[in-house]
């Protein structure tokens, strides 16, 4: 047999593609006319904080230096977006294209070594399908996981996810997400039927036998004139800090809203197959090539455990080792994720 090395160039496009979700507000109630409630801007406001920071060894023990710094003002600029103080209901909208091809190379340098991935991919195919990943995805939509901190203490969460096609909705899906877990993907009886036949489109999509546009509209009730949250900006250069912003939220045309990168994290949060998953406690976490959670510090899929993408993927396509069940669905979750994962030159 031909010995076969990891192509140096080998990029995959992400098949799961989301557009940015805009954010408008509106009564509970009037929710079936969403479509005509006004957008949810963003804008600023200037408070005026007190010293709270961890203080130095030196500095605790000079209680005048405390209450010197506490005279001075700690004066801040941020951004805020809120609903109107006449409406109670948060409006999420955004499209999410479900691409074929999974698995197979935008760009790959190896002929070889793509016609044996491509031999992996048929296999997983043919032997498992993505059934099981697709009811994952569709319980992401149906339990509103995309909204973030706006699912946080809502009264009630419903999600509506609509099939487009020529431009116009011809089938929608209507799901309580508040009774829904966010810990595992086992769906309420009430909602099986709707989720399987989601589940469905979205695997026709990923195996490419048909065109799959989504849009995705979730209503959060949350209270009148309460606070809601955008994405934040990251801002890479301050330059001089002095007067700048100290928190800047993402806006589209003026209009809050999330970033499709948000979004799609929260979608590919189905990995309940990394090791000790049932020991920490997290529920799944994002699709990710080392398993990484950035809000904690920590990577779950460490390379000395040989639970991470690159030798689960070297030991299925190189050395032809069919992996197990869990591993495989991880395997082919991190291809529908996209990335560029070469070997290192």
């Amino acid at each position: 047999m031909t010995l076969i090395q990891t192509a140096s160039v080998l990029a995959f496009e992400r098949k799961l593609d989301p557009s940015d979700a805009l954010f408008s507000a509106g009564q509970w109630e009037d929710r079936n006319n969403h479509s005509h409630w006004p957008a949810v801007s963003v804008r600023e406001k200037s408070v005026r904080g007190t010293i709270s920071n961890r203080l130095s060894d030196k500095e605790q023990k000079n209680p005048a230096k405390l209450d010197a710094s506490i005279q001075s003002p700690n004066l801040q600029t941020v951004d805020v977006a809120t609903l109107a103080n006449d409406t109670d209901t948060l409006s999420v909208r955004f499209t999410l294209r479900v691409l074929g091809g999974a698995g197979i190379p935008s760009a790959c340098n190896s002929a070889a070594y793509l016609d044996r991935l491509r031999q992996t991919v048929q296999q997983y195919v043919a032997n498992v399908g993505f059934g099981e990943l697709a009811r994952r995805y569709a319980c992401n939509l149906a339990n509103a996981r995309f909204l973030w901190r706006n699912r946080v203490g809502a009264e009630q969460v419903e999600v509506r996810v609509s099939l487009i096609r020529n431009g116009a909705l011809c089938e929608t899906w209507t799901f309580d997400a508040s009774a829904f877990s966010l810990r595992h993907f086992d769906a309420p009886t009430s909602s099986t039927s709707d989720l399987t036949v989601l589940a469905l489109v979205i695997e026709q999509g990923l195996s490419g036998e048909s065109h799959v546009l989504l849009e995705v509209v979730a209503f959060a009730r949350v209270g009148d004139g309460q606070e809601v949250y955008p994405s934040q900006e990251l801002i890479l250069d301050r330059g001089d800090k002095k007067g700048q912003k100290s928190k800047t939220l993402y806006a589209v045309r003026e209009v809050a809203a999330l970033h499709s990168q948000k979004i799609g994290n929260a979608l590919r949060t189905i990995d309940t197959w990394y090791p000790d998953a049932d020991l920490t406690g997290l529920g799944p976490i994002a699709v990710e090539p080392y398993g990484s959670v950035t809000s904690q510090g920590k990577a779950y899929r460490q390379p000395k455990q040989r639970a991470d993408f690159y030798t689960l993927l070297d030991r299925w396509v190189l050395d032809n080792k069919v992996p197990e069940a869990d591993d495989a669905h991880y395997v082919m979750a991190t291809l529908i994720r996209g990335g560029v994962f070469g070997e290192k030159e």
